[in-house]
């Protein structure tokens, strides 16, 4: 923390207030009770914590505040630690000298335990796909993970134990009813971000998700300047619904930035100094990330708003009508057969993955044993999760290692929620939220602390609360977040139906740096640890890569790149 200061309140006792790496951090101290709050504003917490009597009273307390933010609460000698219920905000604890410590990142437990990588957990982390709950163990040896939507409790004698304070709402309220509290909660997400002033930057892709969040930001207190990459890519349309925001935003800044001016993917891999506490895609662009965010820093940008996020808590996929086919047919039906003519679906793998019933724990036991096979149809889209899939190049025994590690892993497992729809949303929102947290620690490098407002609590469930057969429909784009934001957002910017395209890109970067990423695969950690075959990936390099090849790229090129960071 850095640049504290104290700021008395009615009460008389001082809240603490400075900067942290997440953002915010705010100390207060209220009857029995101290409270800390690190990454938002905790606007009317002193009168919410005056009276509790126990530490399982907090959950009243943060299902109120809005924002995203790691909470420490300490009562009676006991402590209360807490993240967020999508993990973007993870907690992670270990044992030292017999007594339980809890922090933010797992690297830094881990450096203080002695505590080394595990092999088998950094070859899990080549999985294209990594099923709930594998990413729940950390791939440093000794230190665990408390589930996200769970805290843990540290008492006197040293000892922890976690317990669930979020569980997602029954998904029963119509689109009418559930669109006012997602508008509610967005509104004040945002306007917890803009309150302090100052200068407030936001992507404005032309996207619902970014466009969300700039017309929010800028009827707040801050300035906005809002930022839009052009695609060289010519089927991009981003500039072309940006420039229509814009028109609508005269009190905002719009900076256009051409794509054609920015760093490709795969840039200085060899060079990657951020220091991160597990593999993370995002170091594939890493030179986009650092060179965006240093532009923003020189702006004076003091906080930095992104609609990331929008599109995994607002929307959802065709998974919700395989639980609702046996129980509401001819609404399931309906909907299935527009999703097989919007996305040119083959009757026999539709039926095939219909007909899949498995619970969890066989799913989980089945995708065990097809690591290395192709990728079947449509389970993805009406399964549980993404088919987990090894590349070629992954040696035999790490291989046999990841089919292990899923087996146990199977035993025990069980689903997010107690409908596939469901599962597939919390497990595709935790594995972003992963992501995100990467991102956020890289971009935190230059000064400008990145916000991610769908990702907050009560955004989530007030998304979550509402009828699959309303988010999840192939007659309407995108419609939560279509009815939360009329009134807000002009029409003409809710009538997009099309996403930003970067392949072009994509395929200029890794023909520009096929030389280095042969390099990278010379002498690789992964290599030495035996889980990579190095003449393998670099006959794929070389080649010509398909679609798949190249993702599975992506995923060894991060954990490699992440295990020579932790060697320095």
């Amino acid at each position: 923390m850095s640049k504290s200061r104290t700021i008395a309140h009615a009460s008389g006792r001082p809240w603490l207030a400075g900067r942290w790496s997440d953002g915010e951090l705010i100390v207060i101290e209220a009857g029995k009770c101290r409270v800390a709050i690190m990454g938002s504003p905790a606007t009317g917490l002193p009168e919410t914590i005056r009276d509790l009597s126990d530490l399982s009273d907090v959950d009243s307390v943060a299902a109120r505040l809005p924002g995203s933010f790691h909470l420490v609460a300490s009562l009676g000698g006991r402590v209360r630690v807490q993240g967020t219920a999508s993990g973007l905000r993870p907690i992670y604890h270990a044992r030292l000298a017999g007594v339980t410590v809890a922090a933010s990142r797992a690297d830094v437990l881990a450096w203080l335990a002695g505590a080394g990588v595990d092999e088998e957990q950094v070859a899990v982390r080549l999985l294209d796909g990594m099923p709930h709950p594998l990413a729940l163990t950390p791939v440093w040896r000794g230190v665990g993970m408390v589930e996200p939507g769970s805290w843990l409790r540290l008492d006197p004698d040293g000892s922890a134990r976690a317990a669930r304070w979020w569980t997602p709402p029954t998904p029963e309220v119509p689109l009418a009813e559930g669109a006012g509290p997602v508008r509610e909660a967005l509104v004040r997400a945002v306007a917890a971000r803009t309150a302090p002033g100052g200068i407030v930057t936001c992507d404005l892709s032309g996207g619902m998700d970014s466009t969300t969040m700039c017309f929010l930001a800028a009827d707040g207190p801050a300035k906005v300047i809002a930022r839009t990459m052009s695609s060289p890519d010519p089927a991009g349309d981003d500039l072309v619904w940006a420039r229509r925001a814009a028109q609508h935003l005269p009190h905002v800044q719009h900076i256009v930035v051409s794509g054609e001016d920015w760093p490709l993917r795969y840039a200085g891999l060899s060079d990657f100094d951020e220091v991160l506490d597990e593999p993370t895609l995002s170091v594939v662009s890493r030179p986009e990330l650092a060179r965006f965010f240093f532009t923003l820093s020189d702006l004076g940008a003091r906080l930095h708003l992104t609609g990331i996020g929008g599109d995994h808590v607002t929307w959802s996929g065709p998974t919700h009508y395989h639980d609702l086919l046996p129980r509401r047919p001819l609404l399931a039906l309906r909907q299935l057969r527009g999703f097989r003519a919007l996305h040119h679906w083959p009757l026999g793998e539709t039926l095939r993955a219909l007909a899949d019933r498995r619970p969890y724990r066989k799913w989980m036991a089945g995708a065990a044993e097809s690591l290395q096979r192709p990728q079947p149809g449509l389970e993805w889209t009406l399964g549980w999760a993404h088919p987990p899939r090894l590349a070629g190049w992954v040696t035999t025994g790490a291989a046999d290692n990841v089919r292990a590690a899923m087996k146990r892993a199977a035993e025990t497992a069980e689903p997010l929620a107690p409908t596939r729809g469901s599962h597939v949303e919390l497990a595709v929102i935790r594995q972003s939220g992963r992501w995100l947290r990467q991102v956020e620690q890289m971009c935190a490098r230059a000064g400008v602390p990145m916000a991610s407002p769908f990702y907050d609590d009560q955004v989530i469930s007030a998304c979550l609360a509402i009828r699959p057969q309303d988010r999840a429909t192939p007659w309407r784009y995108r419609p939560v977040l279509r009815e939360a934001m009329r009134g807000i957002v002009p029409d003409d910017c809710l009538r997009r139906t099309t996403k930003g395209v970067f392949s072009l890109p994509a395929a200029r970067s890794l023909e520009r740096h096929r030389a280095d990423l042969l390099a990278l695969w010379t002498g690789s950690r992964l290599g030495a640890m035996g889980i990579v075959d190095e003449s393998r990936i670099r006959a794929a390099i070389g080649g010509s890569m398909t679609e798949s090849e190249q993702a599975h790229l992506d995923t060894a090129i991060s954990v490699e790149v992440w295990l020579r960071g932790i060697q320095r």
